[in-house]
């Protein structure tokens, strides 16, 4: 019987990080999935996660806890989807460790991702991005914080690991102000501002002040702003955004929102999907193509190219029955 917490030890302090390169956040979340599927393991066979063994995560296990996320977690399959491409990972590494595990390792592999349907991803409105980030007060140190850190994510279309990873090194404001983002699996790219955002961060380092840590955004102690802590402050502003704006009420805004609108406005303004996912980071064009889903200029373009078929136009005769009928019904006493 092999211990499990060895392996998943090196697995994600040194395989990972180390040999493969993965970001701080990437490995945070291959912990979280492993952290449900040990708690779920553990009580399912009456032990402690400390004392699992690889034989113990078997192919029905596996099962057993995707079915667990989505029926008691209120996951979706997507989210399942990513709790298994992690297992599965994991699974080919301990494959080059343990090769007495090989057969049930391979049981494993062959379990197959669901398939599930693909909504449109949701969005906002330049009206409704304009009521949020008009929504700080910009007479204090937060508002102006507040005000610059949503607009950077929405004009830069960042993911929020992106946004709160941004260093004051990496951002230049002087002619042709821009900043330099590093995405997933360590790609940077260099993003041009707008003459509007690039106020609102020139606004934020004059009250900024000097700061002991090296990150751009920081919270009211001047350590690093968090996901969490930004999810805070957008879902404070949303709230304060749909007091003028009806259609933001009673809806939840999520960081990822204001990314997806971003795309949404540069594919309206480049009609060019590859400078989409240049801007957005995206290293699949394939990934970027949803956004084609979502807007219906594109379609309504590709309409209007088309030239109709001309049809025969007639008109509708029916049978002389039908009409006898229809003519003794209105000549009936009421």
């Amino acid at each position: 019987m092999t211990k499990i917490a060895p392996l998943i030890t090196a697995f994600l302090r040194d395989y990972m990080p180390r040999q493969r390169g993965y970001s701080l956040q990437s490995c945070e979340t291959y912990a979280f999935s492993f952290k449900l599927l040990f708690d779920f393991a553990a009580k399912r066979l009456g032990t402690r996660p400390s004392r699992l063994t690889i034989e113990d995560l078997d192919a029905p296990m596996i099962v057993a806890f995707l079915g667990h996320i989505e029926q008691e977690r209120g996951n979706g399959a997507s989210t399942r989807n990513l709790r298994l491409a992690a297992i599965k990972t994991f699974m080919r590494y301990v494959e080059h460790k343990v090769p007495s595990a090989l057969e049930q390792i391979g049981r494993i592999h062959a379990i197959p991702a669901k398939r599930h349907d693909q909504r449109l991803i949701r969005h906002l409105t330049m009206e409704e991005v304009r009521a949020i980030l008009n929504a700080p007060n910009l007479a204090t140190r937060s508002g102006v914080r507040d005000r610059a850190m949503m607009h950077l994510c929405f004009a830069g279309g960042l993911r929020v690991s992106e946004l709160v990873g941004v260093l004051t090194e990496n951002l230049s404001l002087l002619h042709g102000a821009n900043v330099t983002i590093r995405g997933k699996g360590r790609k940077e790219r260099c993003l041009p501002l707008w003459k509007e955002t690039a106020r609102d961060l020139r606004a934020w380092l004059s009250v900024r002040g000097a700061v002991r840590v090296p990150e751009l955004f920081v919270n009211a102690q001047d350590e690093p702003m968090t996901r969490a802590g930004f999810e805070y402050v957008l879902d404070k502003h949303v709230g304060k955004a749909a007091e003028t704006c009806a259609s933001l009420r009673g809806r939840s805004v999520s960081p990822h929102q204001l990314r997806h609108s971003c795309a949404v406005v540069m594919l309206q303004a480049t009609h060019d999907i590859r400078k989409v996912a240049l801007w957005l980071g995206h290293a699949d064009i394939r990934t970027t193509e949803v956004y084609l889903r979502m807007d219906p200029s594109e379609k309504l373009e590709a309409i209007e190219a088309v030239v109709p078929p001309e049809l025969r136009r007639g008109r509708f005769k029916a049978p002389d029955a039908l009409i006898a009928s229809l003519l003794s019904d209105l000549e009936a006493p009421a």
